[in-house]
């Protein structure tokens, strides 16, 4: 079957190829009635555009890349939402790669998209204690949820602040043996502990316990480690358990309980990282905000911001730039914050929802 061309549908709409051309790229331009003969004979004939040939006459293709490390974290799924909505916002289509944790196919997946002449990338790094931007990119590239003291562009959270802020709320709460878990394999893991060792240096009388275990992404080590801890003696117990994720901690939840504890009339729990993915738990998370579709909105205007200035900033090349997103608490029912809607701690405990819309945040 041949391919069906511009041409075809000019004449099929009886109207001229610059009247088809401006419907697709400049609707504005064409009477609303015009639009609509030129969209029913497009669909009827099923005429696919050119975008190869557009972006050699436009120099432009009017397309963004994205690649994610992964598709089962809230934050990933985030910035995917944020990105995609700004993108739209400025009449942009946006084209997503999965790299399944696997930094070879992170690097694989971005030279990719580059052939295909996309304008601009997004790229969220596989998590790691070492990584480092590339050195030169074809298109401009903006890296996202990470950060670097070299050259290059970053939008990422403040996980510093995110551990920084958990640890306040919880020493407001009387804490006086904080466990902290998870083990400090990625940037963000450490930035986390980090902040949570700052606060907690202005208290000597907490016991700060840091126990260098526990995947991030394995609720089954944080239900392990729940219930190690509250199987110990209770003079060695702590009262608080810090996840330096939130699938950890909520897997701590499940550990605790299991192991006989009430959460939070024994222990108080608690996450760092804002995964919605990972509320779902019997005992509402005490966390941190999303911070991803805001994440994903700034790193489209970054990259919008560097497309239509790379011709005048040859310089930019050794230039850094990084926005970061501030946390906000989200203090729920495992420090004993009382849920919204009237419900009592207790109510809220029997509940295996979140006390307001996930959705909102993915």
């Amino acid at each position: 079957m041949a391919r069906v061309r511009i041409g075809d549908v000019a004449r099929e709409a009886g109207v001229s190829l610059g009247t088809v051309s401006n419907a697709l790229n400049h609707p504005e331009k064409v009477r609303p009635e015009t639009r609509r003969v030129i969209n029913e004979t497009i669909e009827r004939l099923g005429y696919l555009p050119n975008q190869s040939a557009r972006m050699l006459a436009g120099g432009q293709s009017n397309v963004l890349g994205l690649v994610l490390p992964r598709l089962n974290h809230g934050s990933s799924l985030q910035i995917a939402n944020g990105a995609l909505t700004e993108a739209r916002r400025h009449g942009y289509n946006l084209i997503m790669a999965n790299a399944n944790d696997d930094g070879a196919l992170s690097e694989r997946s971005a030279r990719y998209l580059m052939g295909m002449q996309v304008d601009g990338i997004l790229v969220q790094p596989v998590q790691s204690l070492e990584w480092e931007p590339a050195a030169m990119h074809a298109v401009p590239v903006i890296y996202l949820d990470v950060r670097s003291g070299s050259p290059g562009y970053y939008v990422s959270a403040d996980n510093m602040g995110q551990g920084a802020l958990i640890a306040r709320h919880l020493v407001t709460h009387g804490a006086t043996h904080i466990a902290v878990i998870g083990r400090t394999s990625s940037q963000q893991m450490k930035l986390r502990l980090t902040g949570i060792q700052d606060v907690l240096s202005a208290h000597p009388d907490i016991v700060l316990e840091v126990l260098d275990a526990g995947e991030w992404n394995v609720s089954g080590d944080g239900y392990s480690l729940g219930v190690s801890l509250m199987q110990r003696a209770s003079h060695e117990r702590p009262d608080v358990i810090i996840g330096l994720t939130d699938v950890l901690a909520a897997g701590a939840i499940a550990g605790a309980l299991s192991a006989g504890a009430h959460v939070p009339d024994d222990l108080l729990v608690a996450g760092c990282d804002g995964n919605p993915l990972a509320w779902s738990g019997p005992v509402a998370l005490t966390t941190c905000s999303p911070a991803g579709y805001e994440i994903g909105r700034k790193g489209i205007q970054l990259l919008l911001e560097r497309i239509a200035t790379q011709d005048a900033l040859p310089h930019e090349a050794h230039e850094r730039r990084e926005e970061v997103v501030r946390p906000f608490l989200l203090p729920r029912a495992s420090t004993g914050a009382a849920p919204t809607g009237g419900l009592t701690t207790v109510e809220n405990r029997a509940l295996s929802i979140p006390e307001f819309n996930m959705g909102a945040y993915l």
